[in-house]
């Protein structure tokens, strides 16, 4: 860079600057018309709770009364002021620091803003939980149901085979829509790690599934910057994986896209660090590898990176990188040796349960969200879903209509050229952009594209556009 370049960059603002007051701006937005919605109670709850009542003076809760602006509530407020705060002098810095400080004391802000922007709202909502019941100021099958799976695994039982009627996830959400009370759609991973964490919690009388959540959280968080280069492209990756307002809110509220989102994050992370340390790389790939494997037995959602990452695993291969696709043939015995750790892992967690019973582990997760059978998901969210119930093609949201032609009529060529591009250029970058839009795909043509899915899926292109890929597996 010469000295114009370089001036002209001390004096322009940094890019990460505005990334980052978008995804605040529109995070405060959005987590605040979230908890009016769904929280009506939060006022009185949090005036009355031990804690979070006695964090401000007894004046400062008067003053504030009881109607003002989203959250609508002291604490949350409070939270949202130090929030903006940090992003003012995040900004300010930018403009007055030269580096190395000026990216150290943006790194710390930005930990400061996930902290009060998304670590201490997620905690409030486990203190009001924790003390007006299990059903309340969470999410379904995040955290109660996922914490009655465990309850079942400890006591010996299948918690594909129980049902959850007699838990709190039958006072949760809308009655006629209570589907899952006879299934539970995610794979064990989920229950088995956190698992040890609800025993931990039982023995101190505290737990919510979200601590759980918090903790693989900030592990994604404090490795993801591995992924890029430069320092704003490292803000910008871990600003975007922290503070994605649809994956925040999920984290705060406790759905469990972060669950499987912090394992491919993990697992990206070592193969990153696998090309790095060339001599080191097969301890490296082997971990990325089991990293993969556990967020495919966590949700089926990471089956879908399957082919694009088994690509990235045979970069180095001859055969692929000279013939293109049809050096694949070529580079499958490298391609098996090192997604071996991966199916290993996947099968050590999947193969109880198929034993135990294989046609209630197939009801829960394939059967249940195809809408087949009494008790099947209903047509939700929003994807082309909505066309073919505003169009009168089926009588309601429980009927049955042919999803899966439209999947594979659009899915499957996206997949073949997706799968192509790669192979020619088989980068890091490309291989989560494609995920991305290829999931995007599916299901914008299933029978539920729920909201919460395109939080997960934004990550992924935010990692397609902010990794680096510069480096490449030594042959």
């Amino acid at each position: 860079m010469d000295a114009s370049a370089m001036q002209e960059r001390r004096i322009r603002p940094g890019w990460d600057v505005f990334l980052l007051a978008l995804l605040v701006f529109a995070l405060l937005q959005i987590v605040g018309l979230a908890e009016q919605a769904a929280l009506p109670n939060r006022l009185q709850d949090v005036l009355r709770h031990p804690i979070l009542g006695a964090l401000l003076p007894p004046s400062g809760y008067a003053a504030m009364g009881e109607v003002g602006p989203r959250p609508g509530e002291p604490i949350g407020l409070v939270l949202n002021a130090l929030t903006l705060g940090a992003l003012l002098v995040y900004a300010l810095l930018d403009l007055a620091l030269k580096e190395p400080q000026r990216t150290r004391l943006k790194a710390w802000l930005l930990a400061l803003i996930v902290i009060t922007a998304v670590v201490l709202p997620t905690g409030k909502l486990i203190l009001l939980r924790n003390a007006n019941g299990p059903a309340s100021y969470t999410h379904d099958g995040g955290v109660i149901q996922t914490e009655a799976t465990i309850q079942y695994l400890l006591a010996g039982k299948n918690p594909y085979t129980e049902d959850y009627v007699d838990t709190p996830m039958a006072e949760w959400g809308f009655s006629e829509y209570r589907t899952a009370l006879y299934h539970y759609p995610y794979l064990p991973w989920t229950f088995v790690f956190s698992a040890p964490f609800y025993m931990v919690g039982q023995a101190i009388g505290f737990y919510d599934q979200r601590l759980v959540y918090l903790l693989l959280y900030a592990a994604m968080l404090l490795t993801a910057s591995r992924l890029a280069t430069g320092a704003s492209a490292k803000l910008a990756i871990v600003a975007v994986l922290a503070l994605n307002p649809i994956m925040a809110l999920d984290v705060i509220f406790g759905q469990n896209d972060v669950f499987v989102l912090a394992w491919i994050v993990l697992a990206l992370v070592c193969w990153r660090i696998g090309v790095q340390r060339r001599q080191a790389s097969r301890r490296w790939l082997i971990l990325s590898s089991l990293c993969f494997g556990l967020a495919c037995a966590s949700k089926p959602t990471a089956w879908f990176l399957a082919p694009f990452y088994g690509l990235l695993l045979v970069q180095d291969n001859e055969h692929l990188a000279r013939q293109g696709w049809r050096g694949l043939g070529g580079a499958v015995s490298s391609l098996l040796r090192r997604v071996a750790p991966a199916l290993l892992v996947f099968l050590v967690l999947l193969l109880p349960y198929i034993i135990w019973d294989a046609a209630s582990l197939y009801d829960d997760v394939w059967r249940w969200s195809s809408g087949q059978g009494a008790t099947g998901y209903q047509i939700w969210g929003w994807g082309v879903s909505n066309v073919v119930l505003g169009l009168g093609m089926v009588e309601n949201r429980f009927s049955q209509w042919p999803f899966w032609v439209l999947q594979i009529a659009i899915a499957g060529p996206l997949l073949f050229w997706f799968v192509v591009r790669q192979i020619h250029h088989n980068t890091l970058t490309l291989a989560c952009w494609h995920y991305a839009f290829f999931l995007f795909a599916f299901f914008y043509a299933s029978r539920f594209l729920n909201e919460n899915y395109l939080g997960y899926i934004l990550a992924f292109a935010a990692i397609g556009i902010l990794a680096d890929d510069n480096l490449a597996l030594d042959s």
